[in-house]
């Protein structure tokens, strides 16, 4: 090995001199590519003013305003049934008929006895006042004349007696048609013609529930009992009722409301896009109609009633309803859409876009005070100015500095006007390539923002009752 080292150590340098050239000319060509971290594309929405509701958000139960069990008061056998089931009624319309021939019986022999008691008290009345008039002790004596006396009073009381007969034989009479004593809406028939019924009995031969008006019965945080008086002591505040599962309690109180939903693009899962469509017939609106005088001590909440005109039957008794309870509207607040909040170690911070920057989009980190959030809508107290443009959708692939590139097309609070690639005018989404139309309007007004709170304060910056979705 020694040798054939030493042989090899022993070759001219001149052999590798191309091989030196070689390396060399490679490393020259080869440069070094500075690879900066890639835009983050996002979704983002304006800082606006708005009118946001009050609103206090429960779970309530469709209750009747009245309710009447309907029994037999006479004994007897059902002859007709005179409604289908499930009917509405009205009070006074007859519902059932009992055979009437016993209790027809007892009240014309009522009457007879009556005109047989008259004529005896009419004659025993007559004789008194005869003999009333003679002069005592030539033709009658004075005993026999209170006698007279005492026997038409007699026979007057027996013809009372007779008339108080005739009334009860009437009304039993009158009982064996059975008629409705509210207007409502009849249940299930328990009774069917040819059976027997009795009075007294605890059998229910229907129920009816008056729905026109309509109750809801729904508890609020003890907490809120200061709020609800204050500000119902002018009148009835607003409710509006919805079934479960159907619209969200703090949906708007217009004719037509905003309703989103994903769009079918997956790369923009929590895009929404607005359609809209008639919610009429989906809520119920009433107003605060009784405040319980007591605290249930076990939930802590206080039992409300909210009355319901219920025209069109959305509301069905035993039915539970999503229930938000205006107090009042807070004017002109500062509002972001709520997922633009991000909830940190260090408290609840959005993402603003630096619009100071000409070639290039960054985002800065900024701490915000959460005042409340309503239905999808975040209420900041502050840390935000009206007109800035915060993240709505890509926080997690974001740092403070970061570069981003704002995504086209519907997004979740709505964009703005149309801008450069890249670039993007203030309050504006940024087109695909070019100039684009604007992606929409930035976030809505109030109603279609769903702008419903289910915790607010009455003062901004306060805190009472329940929050939902607050950072």
């Amino acid at each position: 090995m020694s040798l054939r080292f030493k042989s090899v150590m022993r070759r001219p340098l001149s052999a590798l001199v191309p091989f030196v050239l070689l390396a060399a000319a490679a490393c020259g060509e080869a440069k070094p590519v500075a690879r900066g971290r890639p835009s983050v594309a996002v979704l983002v929405a304006p800082v606006k003013r708005a009118d946001v509701p009050y609103t206090i958000e429960a779970n309530g139960v469709v209750a009747p305003m009245a309710s009447s069990a309907i029994t037999a008061q006479v004994d007897g056998i059902v002859q007709r049934v005179s409604f289908r089931e499930g009917q509405e009624v009205g009070k006074g319309q007859e519902l059932f008929a009992i055979d009437p021939r016993p209790y027809q019986a007892a009240y014309d022999q009522a009457r007879a006895g009556l005109a047989r008691d008259k004529a005896t008290a009419e004659n025993a009345r007559v004789i008194y006042e005869r003999y009333q008039s003679m002069p005592k002790g030539e033709v009658v004596t004075a005993e026999q004349v209170e006698q007279y006396r005492a026997t038409a009073a007699a026979t007057a009381a027996t013809v009372q007696l007779d008339e108080a007969a005739i009334q009860t034989a009437k009304f039993n009479l009158d009982n064996t048609i059975i008629r409705a004593p509210i207007s409502g809406r009849t249940g299930s028939v328990l009774v069917l013609p040819g059976n027997q019924v009795r009075s007294g009995a605890a059998t229910t031969l229907v129920l009816i529930h008056q729905t026109h008006p309509i109750y809801v019965r729904f508890s609020v945080p003890a907490t809120e009992l200061r709020n609800v008086l204050r500000y119902g002591a002018k009148g009835g505040l607003p409710v509006v009722a919805a079934p479960m599962g159907l619209l969200p309690p703090g949906a708007p109180t217009s004719d037509s409301a905003t309703r989103r939903r994903p769009p079918a693009d997956s790369n923009a899962a929590r895009a929404q896009v607005p359609t809209t469509r008639s919610v009429a017939s989906e809520l119920s609106r009433g107003s605060l109609s009784f405040v319980d005088n007591a605290v249930d001590t076990t939930t802590g909440t206080v039992m409300l009633k909210a009355s319901f005109s219920n025209t069109d039957n959305m509301l069905w008794v035993g039915q539970f309803v999503s229930t938000s309870l205006q107090l009042y509207v807070q004017k002109e607040a500062l509002v972001v859409p709520a997922q633009a909040v991000v909830t940190g170690q260090r408290g609840t911070y959005v993402y603003v876009i630096n619009d100071s920057l000409k070639d290039s989009l960054k985002v800065n980190q900024r701490p915000v005070t959460l005042e409340r959030t309503a239905n999808g809508v975040a209420i900041i107290a502050n840390g935000l100015v009206e007109g800035e443009r915060v993240v709505t959708d890509g926080q997690s692939r974001l740092t403070p500095g970061a570069g981003v590139e704002i995504r086209t097309g519907l997004e979740g609070a709505g964009g703005g006007g149309g801008g450069k690639r890249g670039k993007g005018g203030k309050g504006g989404a940024p087109g695909g390539g070019g100039d684009a139309k604007p992606a929409g309007e930035g976030a809505p007004k109030a109603g279609a923002m769903g702008a419903t709170a289910d915790s607010a304060a009455p003062a901004r910056g306060a805190n009472v009752g329940r929050k939902r979705g607050s950072a």
